[in-house]
């Protein structure tokens, strides 16, 4: 007679209950992980922006991005404007146009404008112009960012508290 072996019930209930245990203490380590990711996403893309801002008004005589017109449409103070001027080739007065060519020299500054990776507008790509509030305040509205081209600032449109509450987003 042949014997065979195999795990008893009881080996099997313990093996389940430390995977169990094991998951328990992984899940909420991954998640955590994920929402410090999405702060960091955030402070990166702000560093940028406010970089590319920075670069614009150096090359455009001091002026900001989106506080004049861009000869395709976008009015001064607006985010038409704004988008177009980081995001295409510039000439010295903000005009904009799709190539480099003997007048539009300056740009692009940014590729395409980043996705807001936390809080209530996650995913949003939209700019909210302020220009009465500085720093800009958070809006009702669904769009990710805030600036105010009159100052140069740009906020997160998220008013959410961090994953340690210790600031809003809008702070970062």
């Amino acid at each position: 007679m042949m014997l065979r072996k195999s795990f008893s019930l009881v080996e099997l209930v313990i093996v389940v209950v430390i995977i169990g245990v094991i998951a328990a203490i992984a899940v909420p380590r991954i998640s955590t992980s994920y929402g410090r990711s999405a702060e960091n996403a955030l402070a990166s893309d702000l560093v940028t922006m406010r970089k590319a801002i920075d670069m614009y008004a150096a090359e455009h005589n001091h002026a900001l991005p989106g506080s004049q017109a861009d000869g395709s449409g976008g009015a001064a103070n607006s985010a038409a404007a704004f988008i177009s001027q980081l995001t295409k080739y510039s000439t010295p007065d903000g005009t904009v146009a799709a190539s480099r060519d003997v007048q539009h020299q300056y740009g692009p500054y940014l590729r395409k404008i980043p996705v807001l990776p936390v809080g209530k507008n996650q995913q949003s790509t939209g700019i909210a112009i302020d220009t009465t509030s500085s720093p800009p305040v958070v809006t009702a509205g669904t769009e990710g960012w805030v600036y105010n081209p009159t100052t140069g600032e740009i906020i997160a449109n998220s008013d959410d508290a961090n994953l340690d509450n210790s600031q809003a987003y809008d702070e970062y």
